[in-house]
């Protein structure tokens, strides 16, 4: 859980087309109503394409609800879908709670460039996440079509963190390396500052392969679990 003050929180993430980069655009929060606001890196995702969204037009406006707002409940699987139960299971939930499982799936759809994510909120408290290692289309020698040809990561292997500081895209980014020394991708632009700082203070964060699906496109092929331990 992302607490801080009280209040539970979720970024929403942008992702560019034309420069495939990540901003983190906006936050929900969570405690007792709902609240959601532009911040972050919104002003950046403008220039690089962003359009607010329609029913959040104001930059500048806090909007709050005592349920979660439609636009968010939209992008997740209906309650009544016969399978839903296999879907709540997928996502470690007993019962349906549209705010957990917004936080636990990142309610990506293939109509968008949207994504909730769990922020890490502070640097001192034992942390897991898990998420789709970035970039990997660069490194796997798949060149993003052929996944037959890509290096052989297999669930449950150890992969390895190493700062990039001449990075250009990002002067916090984070490669992932595996046994070998060999480059697979990168963790993703929303988590890297705070993992260059944990980096830099010495802190033990354990990676592994948490799942491999080749079927799937190249921004979901390698799920990491990162477990920051303090």
């Amino acid at each position: 859980m992302s607490v801080k003050d009280g209040k539970d929180y979720l970024y929403l993430i942008w992702k560019s087309e034309q420069t495939r980069k990540q901003y983190i655009i906006g936050q929900l929060t969570k405690n007792g109503q709902y609240e959601f606001q532009y911040g972050g890196e919104v002003q950046a995702a403008i220039a690089d394409g962003f359009k607010p969204l329609l029913c959040f037009p104001d930059l500048n406006k806090v909007y709050k609800d005592d349920r979660l707002f439609t636009i968010f409940t939209s992008r997740l699987p209906d309650k009544k879908r016969k399978n839903i139960q296999t879907i709540l299971e997928k996502y470690g939930l007993e019962k349906y709670d549209d705010y957990m499982l917004l936080k636990r799936s990142g309610a990506r759809l293939p109509i968008d460039n949207l994504e909730f994510i769990d922020p890490i909120l502070s640097l001192d408290k034992d942390v897991t996440r898990i998420f789709y290692m970035a970039g990997v289309r660069h490194y796997l020698d798949c060149d993003g079509k052929d996944c037959a040809q890509a290096i052989e990561v297999t669930r449950g292997d150890e992969v390895f963190l190493r700062t990039e500081p001449e990075n250009s895209y990002d002067q916090n980014a984070v490669q992932f390396l595996d046994i070998s020394g060999n480059v697979l991708g990168y963790v993703p632009r929303y988590y890297s500052k705070g993992v260059t700082e944990l980096l830099k203070r010495e802190k033990k964060i354990a990676c592994h392969i948490y799942n491999v699906d080749k079927n799937k496109n190249c921004n979901e092929c390698i799920k990491v679990i990162m477990k920051i331990l303090n």
